[in-house]
């Protein structure tokens, strides 16, 4: 048996990009892997999917999941399919929202095949599915749904706790204990003023932090950006357009529900319809409902339980294809929000392809949208997207709005990083496009004084003996 002095740590994903969490631990007999997320955005990183796992899936003990969005769970299919027969430990909610992103990701992942295979665009010969809706099925199956501040032993060596993190219903820190030493992944924090949900617990004492830098080189101002989002409503609706808001389905689509709702009410944008337009949306949907409902955990304590914050009245809520097509090219002023937020696939892309060439339309972009995906061609002035293998004309107007985002910005980060009890050994800075991963990371050197790294993709380093475990 290993000794716990030989414990290390491997960074397979996150690292050197914005996408696709995977950190492996490996201690004792035993290995943990703390997020399996997809790979998304450049090519490059979309064919990591593809490449062999770096651990034999059949080796791995466990999961622990820190929250249900795709670059954190993504992968889970292809690991189960390809051995892994391990517990995935993740929040109720959290479990809840997975099954609901994994099948949805399945199936969008056999129907984009499909339509390959009809068009002949596919790289693959004959085109085929990262995973299918068996292997979603059967992952799903090995979830284990534990409370937070439980703490569960996953290995010879390790055990799990996750805490609140406060970026979607069911988000979690991971905290990891190991006989001589401890480390905390902050999967994605959330931020303080998330309508819906408590801020993220403080950082427990750790010898190692592995935390995200999504927005590490910048400052949302909510004021500002909540008036930007308010005045492309309403100078579109006066030109006879329609909005299209290409929205993450778990989360993201609540905030901008309950946002609508609040604007609708004080009279601050005109009583145009809404289409909520995304079978995975309105299963998230039910799920916040129901959380509500239930009052769980993490949810703030201000929240309402006799009031629907998402409007249930006044909006149309569409599953079937036939619904969806009838919102390809509207000719009268309405907002349709629909998947996927980076426009990397989904219903949205049918929507696009009609609303995009003309010019009395607007796309609200109201979240990260990484590097290779067409929501930042979009972000960055694109004249023509491809979609479906056909390029599009770029003529409506496109307006970024970030105060939408669910990632703690910058300072945010900081501030929850300095509520830490002792400096850790070593703070590794993940989860951020490498000039918002160096900024932060220089940042924390600079204003906590602490040591910290941006680690390169496959690296691996040794977790030595700490010195507050």
């Amino acid at each position: 048996m290993r000794a716990s002095s030989d414990a290390s740590l491997d960074f397979l994903g996150a690292a050197d990009s914005v996408t696709g969490s995977r950190f492996l631990i490996a201690s004792g007999s035993g290995k943990l892997l703390v997020d399996c997320g997809l790979f998304q955005g450049l090519r490059e990183l979309r064919q990591r999917n593809w490449d062999r796992f770096p651990a034999a899936p059949d080796t791995i003990d466990a999961v622990a999941i820190s929250h249900a969005h795709l670059d954190h769970t993504g992968y889970l299919p292809a690991l189960v399919r390809d051995g892994f027969t391990g517990p995935i430990l993740a929040t109720c909610y959290t479990a809840r929202l997975a099954e609901v992103v994994l099948q949805d990701s399945a199936h969008l992942l056999m129907e984009d095949t499909a339509y390959a295979t009809t068009h002949g665009y596919s790289k693959h010969a004959p085109p085929r599915p990262l995973y299918t809706d068996e292997d979603a099925t059967a992952a799903v199956r090995q979830f284990r749904a534990i409370d937070y501040e439980e703490q569960v032993k996953v290995t010879d060596t390790a055990a799990v706790t996750l805490r609140p993190a406060g970026h979607i219903l069911g988000s979690a820190t991971v905290h990891v204990t190991l006989p001589e030493s401890s480390i905390l992944f902050s999967g994605d924090l959330g931020r303080p003023l998330h309508p819906l949900l408590r801020p993220p617990a403080p950082p427990p004492e750790s010898d190692i932090i592995v935390v995200e830098s999504t927005y590490g080189n910048r400052k949302h101002a909510a004021v500002e950006a909540s008036d930007i989002f308010t005045d492309a409503i309403n100078r579109t609706a006066r030109r006879g357009g329609s909005i299209v808001i290409p929205a993450f389905a778990v989360d993201r689509t609540e905030v901008i529900l309950s946002t609508l709702k609040r604007l609708r009410k004080d009279g601050a944008i005109p009583d145009v319809p809404i289409f909520v337009d995304s079978p995975m949306a309105l299963d998230a949907l039910a799920i916040y409902r129901d959380a509500i409902r239930q009052h769980a955990p993490d949810l703030r304590e201000d929240v309402e339980l006799d009031d629907d914050p998402f409007d249930r009245q006044n909006i149309t809520e569409l599953r079937s294809r036939e619904q969806s097509k009838s919102l390809n090219d509207p000719h009268w002023p309405c907002i349709i929000v629909s998947a996927s937020g980076m426009v990397s696939g989904g219903r949205v892309l049918h929507h696009l392809a009609g609303l995009l060439p003309r010019p009395e339309n607007t796309v609200l972009l109201v979240g990260y949208q990484a590097v290779g995906t067409r929501g930042r061609q979009l972000l960055d002035g694109a004249r023509s997207i491809k979609i479906h293998g056909e390029y599009v004309a770029v003529r409506a107007e496109i307006v970024d709005v970030p105060m939408f985002s669910v990632h703690a910005d910058a300072d945010e980060i900081l501030s929850w990083l300095g509520q830490a009890p002792h400096a850790p050994q070593t703070c590794y800075v993940v989860h951020g496009e490498p000039a918002a991963a160096g900024e932060l990371q220089h940042r924390i050197c600079d204003e906590l004084g602490w040591t910290a790294v941006v680690p390169r993709y496959g690296e691996r380093v040794r977790i030595a003996g700490g010195r507050h475990a």
